[in-house]
């Protein structure tokens, strides 16, 4: 979601005052040896050149004060123990002393708060291995009327050690508990399947859950095992780089290298990112084209529970690295991999993928065409605004949007849809090409540095590459770039926005320093890098996009519309405020904007397809928030047995067709016919646009646009000299 801008190009000031510490820094060049050792000099070196360059090059950094303490404080805490189950309440009694002076600690470079947290930590986990054996070595009674709460920010740490223990044999039990129930329906199925099949005993199935959760865990703990203390002290300083705002954070020197890794073309895998959410891994988007995406089982949301490698049993990764999960996912092309999640709705499912490559071309632009009521029209999807910014001659989505609208246009087509949902953003030099294909010229985007007057950045062509009706598809996951877009068409009132009641909300860039380019001749290895907030930037009308996004004009029902997944939900999200506007003059060519909106609100009121999903959002938010698992096996059956009976009625939702037809363009008709992949990837792709009921309304809201003649804005927009910023 990050527009990346090259820190170095731009802030000479800030870079100069930087280097300047570097030459502070020498002072720690007398370790000639060439092994890099643990030095805690290290650790206070990296901390004096974090809080250099925050305070440095920091949009606005926050007052580092006793409120950014308890932040640090609460942050790190949770993310040493997100779900509760290695501190005792003494532990956090004790570190409490530290809550009022971890802001003094950063400045004054002291890790005594660290050093005690890591040790303590440390101690726990090592107690928690006995503590999980000792468990798992006797059967569960799965006959006993208990509960477990999951709600972690809301339950207290434990007391003693007595409540600890309880706390884990309750999670396991419950881990054991899912894994049981799972293996008995698929020992029911075969029975179905084979009258003479001889189904596993109970016994056997429990003893097998206890086995799988006992190897679960030994290969969790193995993997904390290897973490050395360099990790958990990157996680110290994200913790207190968090606090600057959501998207400030240190790169470990691992992280680092896989950022900077340019990727080849393609991958193997099951075409998924992930993200971490408390103890779990989430899927976070799916890419298109993808074995998970072409599936249709998996869903951003979905947490992932176990991973296991074709028929092996499956390994519990709750608890586990992001870095870890992800490497037992990944696997060569062919091979299976099944994971076993947590849908949004709280059911429990296990779903097989068959690993494949997944090419990056399905990351680029690509458009369909598609008639409706005797009219022709054009559907393009843009999942990242990507360039290349030291290849000129590299894919730009600027230039291939200008080459999608004019193949579209040799078709003949009445009116364009861009679909930029789930784009989670990128470049905004590209935001400036798309958006000025549909305008005749004028400002596009204000982008502020600190300290620094307004530059805006504007559409200088006055051709107009598309002057006919334009609607731009989003969602609450369309965000950066992709809210400056849709905010640009809205300012102008060039085309109508539809989709989620608004965008993510990210009005911010990022820049990506090396660390390592400030501190030379001395011997700490790598010491990573730092994304740092740099910059806002403004719709033209002088709004922030920050928080409050972008708001629909049109407003369609959203699965997940009640759940807290965007940046204003983040409680140290930078705030939105306002510039001046900048000045230009909105479109003219479109007298039918205002009905148009006006009867697809109307249509979305009365269709029941969206009633449906409207009550689908509302039971998700509501299954959402259930966090007490029985520990009953008969209950839990129960209770699994109604979600998915209530879930049946949400069915229609997934199997709703438009009934209309979408194809590819001539030139790329005629690739298909050469390249088998290929057809493959647009027929699935065509088949989802087939049962999207937001594309179609899309389309009637372009049906609406019509009118008998265009005429091009009558007023032009005064253009300011400002310098153009690359972004």
């Amino acid at each position: 979601m990050n527009a990346i801008i090259k820190f170095m190009k731009r802030n000479y000031k800030i870079l100069i005052a930087v280097l300047c510490l570097s030459l502070t820094l020498f002072a720690f060049k007398m370790n000639a040896d060439k092994t890099v050792d643990p030095d805690p000099n290290k650790d206070k070196t990296l901390l004096e050149l974090l809080a250099f360059v925050i305070e440095k090059g920091h949009y606005n950094p926050a007052e580092i004060n006793d409120e950014f303490s308890k932040g640090i404080f609460k942050d790190y805490i949770e993310a040493l123990d997100p779900s509760k189950r290695f501190f005792l309440q003494s532990d956090i009694d004790e570190f409490k002393q530290y809550e009022l002076m971890l802001d003094d600690s950063f400045l004054n470079k002291d890790i005594t708060f660290f050093n005690l947290t890591y040790a303590r930590l440390m101690k726990r986990m090592e107690e928690s291995k006995k503590r999980y054996k000792a468990i798992l070595a006797q059967p569960f009674n799965y006959t006993v009327d208990e509960t477990f709460n999951a709600d972690y920010e809301k339950i207290p740490y434990a007391k003693n050690l007595a409540e600890i223990n309880e706390r884990w044999r309750k999670q396991i039990k419950l881990s054991t508990l899912s894994s049981l129930v799972t293996k008995q329906k698929i020992e029911d199925e075969k029975k179905k399947k084979d009258p003479a099949y001889k189904m596993k005993p109970f016994e056997e199935l429990e003893k097998e859950t206890r086995e799988s959760s006992l190897k679960s865990l030994d290969d969790n703990f193995s993997v904390i095992k290897d973490l050395n203390r360099d990790y958990w002290f990157s996680v110290y300083l994200n913790s207190i780089m968090a606090r600057f705002d959501p998207h400030t954070s240190y790169f470990a020197p691992e992280e680092k290298d896989r950022f900077d890794v340019n990727i080849s073309g393609k991958l193997e895998g099951i075409g998924a990112r992930l993200t971490k959410k408390n103890d779990f891994t989430q899927i976070d988007e799916l890419i298109s084209g993808g074995p998970a995406w072409k599936g249709k089982e998996l869903e951003a949301g979905d947490l992932i529970l176990k991973v296991a490698q074709g028929n092996e049993e499956a390994v519990d990764v709750v608890g586990m690295r992001l870095d870890d999960v992800v490497k037992k996912i990944k696997g060569h092309k062919g091979t299976i991999v099944k994971l076993t999640v947590k849908k949004v709705d709280g059911s429990i499912k296990v779903i097989s993928i068959v690993r494949d490559v997944v090419e990056i071309e399905e990351t680029y632009a690509k458009s369909s065409i598609v008639e409706k009521n005797g009219l022709k029209y054009g559907v393009i999807y843009l999942p990242k605004f990507y360039i290349d910014f030291e290849n000129k001659d590299g894919r730009d989505a600027g230039k291939d949007i200008a080459l999608e609208v004019e193949r579209l246009k040799k078709e003949n087509i009445n009116g364009i849809v861009l679909d930029v949902r789930d784009d989670g953003g990128g470049s905004l030099t590209t935001v400036v090409d798309i958006a000025g294909l549909f305008i005749e010229e004028g400002p596009i985007v204000q982008v502020k540095s600190a300290g620094k007057k307004k530059e805006v950045m504007y559409d200088k062509d006055k051709k107009i590459e598309w002057d006919g009706p334009l609607v731009i598809m989003v969602n609450s996951f369309s965000a950066s770039a992709s809210e400056i877009l849709a905010a640009a068409i809205q300012d102008y009132k060039r085309g109508v926005i539809i989709g989620s009641k608004q965008t993510y909300g990210k009005g911010t860039v990022q820049n990506v320093l090396d660390l390592n380019q400030f501190v030379r001749n001395v011997n700490y290895g790598d010491l990573g890098a730092l994304k740092i907030t740099g910059q806002k930037f403004y719709r033209i009308n002088g709004g922030s996009t920050q928080l409050e996004g972008v708001h629909s004009d049109v407003v369609m029902p959203d699965r997940y519309a009640y759940l807290k997944m965007g940046e204003r939900d983040i409680d140290n999200a930078m705030p939105w405020d306002k510039i001046d506007p900048a000045d230009y003059s909105t479109w003219t060519s479109n007298q039918n904007f205002g009905r148009a909106i006006e009867n697809s609100r109307n249509r979305i009121a009365q269709n029941s397809q969206f009633k449906l999903i409207e009550d689908n959002a509302k039971w998700i938010d509501v299954k959402n928030k259930e966090n007490t698992y029985s520990l009953n096996i008969q209950s839990f059956k129960a209770t699994q047995e109604q979600v998915e009976n209530e879930g049946k009625k949400y069915k229609p939702i997934s199997d709703y067709k438009n009934n209309l037809v979408f194809k590819s363009l001539p030139y790329e008709e005629a690739e298909m016919k050469a390249d088998a992949a290929l057809k493959e990837k647009r027929e699935a792709w065509h088949q989802a646009l087939s049962k999207d009921v937001y594309v179609e309304e899309a389309l009637n809201v372009l049906d609406d646009l019509q009118t008998k003649g265009l005429v091009k804005a009558s007023v032009s927009p005064k253009m300011k000299k400002d310098k153009l910023v690359k972004s």
